[in-house]
């Protein structure tokens, strides 16, 4: 279900309360670990609505380039998704320290990478505010902060960007969030 949407340039920010895994973007975001295990949440979904393939891609990546690193992305087809890639991204642990660094490091570096692959839409979930702790409303926060820098700083051939979270809180509080500071 559509929330709201913001505008900026010829980039077009939405708020989404839904299924990650239905969404008709070129790219969809998990919220994964170091090690590309994705055996819960969001990643358990997309492997689950994806197939196994996901899982063996990320697997092969660790193998041959070791953990991602936090705020680092790694890109694995989609399998049956709608979606042409996944891009794993991997959040900070609430009390590691400097996670704010670290999320938004990682929301610029999801933009990045969805445009060095050419893409015109992407779906992100909030990255970290799951079983990684990460307080939503200070995740809302860090994701508008980094989308605007994002857009401010560079061209973009992202046409869409959706913030897609399948609960009502965290939907809830993107969606408060951003009504209230995005002008």
């Amino acid at each position: 279900m559509l929330l709201a949407t913001f505008n900026f340039k010829d980039t077009i920010v939405e708020i989404v309360q839904d299924d990650i895994t239905k969404q008709e973007t070129e790219i969809i975001v998990n919220a994964a670990n170091s090690y590309l295990r994705h055996g819960g949440g969001v990643a358990q979904a997309i492997v689950k609505a994806g197939g196994e393939d996901i899982q063996q891609q990320s697997d092969e990546h660790i193998r041959k380039y070791g953990p991602v690193p936090v705020s680092n992305v790694a890109v694995t087809k989609a399998g049956r998704l709608k979606a042409k890639y996944v891009l794993h991204a991997v959040g900070p642990v609430w009390g590691e320290g400097k996670e704010h660094e670290k999320l938004y490091d990682c929301v610029t570096n999801v933009l990045a990478k969805a445009d060095e692959l050419g893409a015109k839409s992407i779906s992100i979930p909030a990255i970290s505010s799951g079983i990684f702790g990460f307080p939503k409303k200070d995740c809302a926060e860090i994701f508008l902060k980094a989308i605007k820098d994002y857009l401010l700083s560079r061209p973009t051939g992202l046409k869409t960007i959706r913030l897609c979270n399948i609960d009502e809180q965290t939907s809830e509080i993107f969606l408060e969030t951003f009504s209230r500071n995005w002008g």
